[in-house]
């Protein structure tokens, strides 16, 4: 039997302890609980109410500063928010947020606007009714305001989550009674001022809203397509100047051009430029030699275009225009013709308007259904007819042809074939330009004579003039924009046809259809509406409504049920500010007003123009605009392209989180504060990204700061006089830092404040002053002056940081005061209780920021040499080379600067280099080129340095000659594994 050998058991031997771990439980390596990634949809709700709703209530009892009034231009109370409410509302709460932190007492009510067509469209659209026409006003106007209701509750929702602070529980509806009661207040103090009239004029009329429509009320594209027509209007009776140019037996017809053929049996007189010169011509397209037709003489050109037949082609006869004479638009007054349509006899007349750079200059006039037509016209007592309805069709009085034809389709069509049946015209072509359209229901509206209320604006033009004056506007080229819409107004038409909203309080005669408007009649109804709202005036009667000195008068009176413009709403809430928080020592009622560049003919303009009527100053002491959005690539935002980005997408995340990540609240405000606001605004999922990384940057700058704050207490903080110069100029670089900051949020421009952020963090901070602190942080004992020096200067840095960043991302500045508040001597529950930043101007050290310049740049040449050696492998990190500088013997002025530089911190060098060991030599000219040759055998890395107003040297890179130190890896130790001179008191110290 045979026996198998068992190999003796041999222990192995424990693996050999590398050095640098024996030594790492010895350093002092950054210890915080600051995570690095954000998680913000895990985190950001723990930092919520402690830096809005408690903040906002704790500022208003404690902060001792002035009165702040940021006010709220309210947000339509329909839908969900989208990305331009998103940026409005930031905006505003940066400014917030740095003013409170400033000691201000901030006040900020949100608002909402809860009136208007939309609001009721929606509702009624909610009803699922298909006839909506029996339904009372009343109950239309329950609908609309349960609608407007439910939307402010998730409006105020979606705005919490963005962080905003502000009285969310005292916020303003438009539809509330105290707020409807100062706007009838506005509307009675207008009145007893003479600023409210009843006219029966042309205004903008939206048939697809069958109310009218304020100017702010319409956008304009730029690619409408009319129907244009060039008509012969029969001149039967010419004046006499014109009669005396006249052939024997001439039929005189006047050539008139319209882009709106359908506003052709409106038609009252033709205008005229008296100073034009008119040319009589015949056509040679024209078969009868007795027709002659009159154009303004600059127009030839044109009329030889529109006499040219439409089949005409290269090869057809030109057509030729034979002139029969002149004569001026003056001389033309007293001629009549025959209505293209009806053949009435109307007459010509002068307008300063009339031009003669398109059409031809004769321009076909109806009052009814255009402002200049109604201004030319009504001096003379020419009426405003109007043969449309609120819908947008033909009344009787067009005719019986035209009626019920809706004017923008088949009306337009049958004006033209009634012009081509009576053989008046002349040519027919599509005419692209520039035409209004309702904003709410994208639709083209019309000029239309209604009888409607208005507001004199032309009385109080120059008065809102002088008061803008004064205002801070920003940007300051928004001005002339604001001013452009002030100047070209000179009224407001504030009634609307439809339920919702507030009601103009007048009754009318049932005998003569006059107006009752009185101080009495009003206050009566003012009254009412502060008692029972503003329903009371669909729901009590019409006796009850009236003043009891109108109920026995022998008159009937009806009530009318117009009721105001949105923007009269809305741009009396300034009364809100006036009325709980007045401040008649100041030139203006709300400090800031801010809103999108489109609010400048809207509630700007609206609100400008109530309070100067009632106050004599302008509601806002600082006026802020900011753009629109645009995607990525630079198109407008809208729903039909899909390009879009929903704020509560970039919040919490989307469907796919791969896709749309939940990038939490602080990164939406984060790319509102790196927008240059005042022009309009891209984002997409790179500029989101871009915003990401900075905020990643933020963290890892914030984490290695707190890290190193470990253990430190504000009461151990070294004094100024006992810093290194290295701490002294970082705490220079602090104090610039907090002046850019602080003069970018004074400016408005939290880009500027976020730029300051990202250069401040990564150039100043981590690019350089942590980079050269870390050595002295790990390696020095824990209570050591140098280390306890640059803990203080963290500290400073940490808190300015801090401080900035607070206002723009409010949970992460909570997130990060919450892991070192007990730092702090006197903690407080917040950050943002904290003040604002505070530098002493003894940082401000110019002499040192021009040594260090002068330092830094010697590091970057350093830098580079040092890459040099790496690249030839004769390095590898920076500790293990060597650097000398050599400085001329020459004594030469230009020298003084980086001599005096390179002798005063030579000790730092090696430290602000990041290498081991920094040596300051000093050469002859004459040795410095001859030591070049043996340059390259010695690896020896070498380059010559100039810089302006400074001097020159050479520096030398070459690999260290000592031993690295196991702990602190300096190449500084005199043997192989043995602590160098610094470290090895430091550990024997922590082994006693």
């Amino acid at each position: 039997m045979s026996t198998i050998a068992t190999p003796p058991i041999i222990p192995k031997k424990a693996p050999k302890e590398k050095p640098d771990q024996k030594y790492a439980p010895t350093l002092l390596l950054p210890k915080t609980e600051f995570p690095l990634r954000a998680d913000a949809a895990v985190r950001e709700h723990l930092f919520r109410q402690r830096c809005t709703t408690d903040l906002y209530a704790w500022q208003r009892e404690n902060n001792a500063g002035d009165l702040f009034v940021l006010h709220d231009g309210p947000p339509y109370a329909n839908g969900h928010l989208h990305l331009g409410h998103a940026l409005n509302k930031l905006i505003k709460d940066f400014v917030n947020r740095q003013r409170a932190m400033r000691g201000f007492k901030v006040d900020y009510r949100p608002g909402w606007d809860c009136h208007g067509l939309p609001i009721e469209l929606k509702a009624l659209a909610e009803l699922k009714i298909s006839d909506r026409s029996n339904l009372s006003p009343t109950q239309v106007r329950a609908v609309a305001q349960a609608t407007a209701q439910s939307t402010v509750n998730a409006q105020r929702e979606e705005f919490l989550a963005y962080g905003v602070m502000g009285d969310w529980t005292n916020g303003y509806r438009t539809m509330d009674k105290d707020f409807e009661t100062r706007q009838l207040n506005v509307f009675y103090g207008m009145m007893n001022k003479g600023l409210i009239y009843r006219a029966n004029k042309p205004v903008y009329w939206s048939p697809s809203s069958k109310t009218a429509l304020a100017e702010s009320e319409l956008e304009y594209k730029d690619n409408h397509k009319s129907r244009s027509a060039w008509v012969a209007f029969r001149v039967d009776k010419p004046s006499q100047a014109l009669a005396l140019l006249l052939p024997l037996q001439a039929s005189l017809h006047a050539v008139v051009w319209t882009t709106t053929p359908w506003t052709l049996p409106a038609n009252r007189c033709v205008a005229v430029h008296p100073k034009l010169s008119y040319t009589l011509f015949r056509s040679s397209t024209t078969a009868d030699p007795k027709t002659v037709y009159l154009a303004a003489t600059e127009r030839m050109d044109e009329m030889k275009k529109r006499f040219t037949p439409k089949d005409a082609t290269e090869t057809s006869t030109p057509v030729t225009l034979e002139p029969l004479g002149q004569i001026t638009g003056l001389e033309l007054v007293g001629s009549r013709y025959q209505h293209p349509l009806t053949a009435e006899s109307l007459p010509f007349i002068t307008a300063d308007y009339v031009a003669s750079d398109s059409g031809s200059g004769l321009v076909h006039t109806a009052p009814g259904h255009g402002m200049d037509d109604y201004k030319a016209c009504f001096p003379l007592g020419i009426e405003a007819f109007c043969p449309v309805n609120n819908v947008g069709d033909f009344t009787a009085e067009a005719g019986p042809e035209l009626e019920g034809l809706n004017v923008q389709g088949e009306g337009t069509a049958k004006v033209l074939e009634m012009l081509v049946a009576k053989g008046t015209l002349i040519q027919e072509h599509v005419y692209e330009h520039k035409y209004p359209y309702d904003w709410r229901t994208k639709k083209p509206v019309i000029l239309r004579a209604t009888s409607q209320w208005f507001a004199n604006v032309e009385t109080i033009r120059e008065d809102a003039m002088k008061a803008i004056e004064i205002v801070r506007i920003v940007p300051e080229s928004a001005r002339r924009r604001l001013e452009g819409f002030i100047q070209s107004r000179s009224e407001w038409c504030i009634s609307r046809q439809r339920s919702w909203g507030v009601p103009i309080p007048v009754f009318y005669d049932d005998e003569t259809d006059e107006p009752l408007l009185t101080k009495a009649s009003v206050q009566h109804v003012v009254d009412i509406v502060k008692e029972h709202g503003s329903d009371a005036w669909w729901s009590m009667t019409t006796e009850e409504l009236l003043a009891p000195e109108y109920r026995n008068n022998g008159k009937n009176y009806r009530q009318g049920y117009d009721t105001m413009d949105v923007w009269f709403d809305s741009g009396t809430s300034w009364t809100m500010i006036e009325n709980k928080m007045p401040r008649p020592h100041l030139p203006f009622v709300a400090d800031v007003y801010c809103e999108g560049s489109d609010q400048h003919r809207g509630w700007f303009q609206s609100s400008l123009l109530t309070s100067v009527a009632l106050t004599g100053k302008a509601p806002f002491g600082t006026l802020i605009t900011h753009g629109f959005l645009l995607d990525s690539k630079g198109f407008k935002q809208s729903k039909s392209l899909g390009n879009t980005v929903d704020p509560a997408v970039i919040i919490n995340g989307g469907k796919n989180l791969q896709k749309d990540p939940a990038y939490g609240t602080d990164l939406l405000r984060l790319w509102a504060a790196s927008s240059e606001y005042t022009k309009d605004i891209a984002i997409g999922k790179t500029i989101l990204s871009q915003v990401a990384e900075s905020v990643r940057k933020f963290r890892a700058t914030a984490r290695f700061m707190l890290g190193n704050l470990n253990g430190f207490k504000e009461s151990e903080a070294v004094a100024y006089e006992d810093l290194s110069r290295l701490d002294k100029f970082m705490l220079s670089e602090v104090y610039q830092f907090s002046k850019s900051v602080s003069a970018g949020y004074d400016e408005y421009m939290f880009n500027k404040v976020y730029g300051q952020l990202q250069y401040f963090t990564s150039t100043t901070l981590s690019s350089f002053y942590l980079d050269v602190i870390k050595d002295t942080l790990y390696s020095e004992n824990e209570s050591n002056p140098k280390r306890r020096a640059i803990q203080t200067v963290l500290f400073h840095v940490l808190t300015a940081f801090n401080k900035s960043i607070a206002p723009l991302a409010p949970h992460f500045a909570e997130e990060v005061y919450e892991h070192y508040r007990d730092c702090f001597t006197n903690p407080q529950p917040s950050v943002f209780r904290t003040g604002w930043l505070d530098t002493p101007e003894s940082w401000n050290d110019a002499a040192l920021r021009e040594e260090f310049q002068v330092v830094k740049q010697l590091r970057v040449e350093v830098n580079q040499l040092l890459e040099q050696a790496r690249a030839a492998k004769v390095i590898g990190p920076s500790l293990e080379a060597t650097v000398e500088i050599q400085m001329s013997t020459v004594d030469e002025e230009d020298q003084k600067v980086l001599r005096q530089v390179v002798s005063t911190y030579a000790g730092d060098l090696a430290k602000l280099f990041i290498t081991s060991e920094v040596f300051v030599t000093t050469i002859p000219s004459t040795a410095a080129a001859a030591e070049a040759s043996d340059i390259e055998k010695d690896k020896v890395f070498a380059r010559d340095v100039s810089m302006s107003k400074a001097g020159s040297c050479r520096l030398m890179v070459r690999r260290a000659t000592m031993h690295k130190c196991p702990r602190c890896w300096t190449f500084t130790s005199t043997e192989q594994d043995k602590l160098c001179p610094r470290c090895g008191p430091v550990v024997a110290s922590l082994e006693k």
